[in-house]
């Protein structure tokens, strides 16, 4: 794996998390706070907080997807998770294993290892 690649991935994981909590973060605090309370002013700061990361998400998972090659599924999948509560952070587990899958193929490859 090239750094370039290896940067698009921890680009993409750095993004995930916060994306992922910040949909439940809009559910939980703006949605019902506001509902049960007089705190709307949460609504519209979460919203575009929301929406900022996941059209940041949206952008590097396009990036990563140019530069790793992966199977439309793959893409297609990490896409899927961002939009589920929580889903981010399973995306990120899997992230985290691609990017270490890639760094030791990477290795490998350096050190002539046979099948890498």
């Amino acid at each position: 794996m090239d750094i370039k690649t290896a940067t698009a991935l921890h680009r993409l994981r750095l993004i995930s998390i916060p994306e992922a909590l910040s949909f439940p973060a809009l559910i939980i605090f703006g949605s019902i706070l506001s509902r049960v309370s007089d705190i709307d002013f949460l609504m519209m700061p979460l919203g575009i907080l929301h929406g900022v990361l996941f059209v940041i998400y949206a952008v590097l998972l396009l990036d990563v997807w140019s530069k790793t090659k992966w199977p439309l599924k793959r893409v297609a999948l990490f896409f899927l998770l961002a939009l589920v509560p929580f889903g981010g952070l399973y995306g990120d587990k899997l992230l985290k294993r691609y990017e270490a899958d890639g760094v030791i193929a990477a290795r490998a490859r350096r050190e002539g290892v046979v099948g890498a």
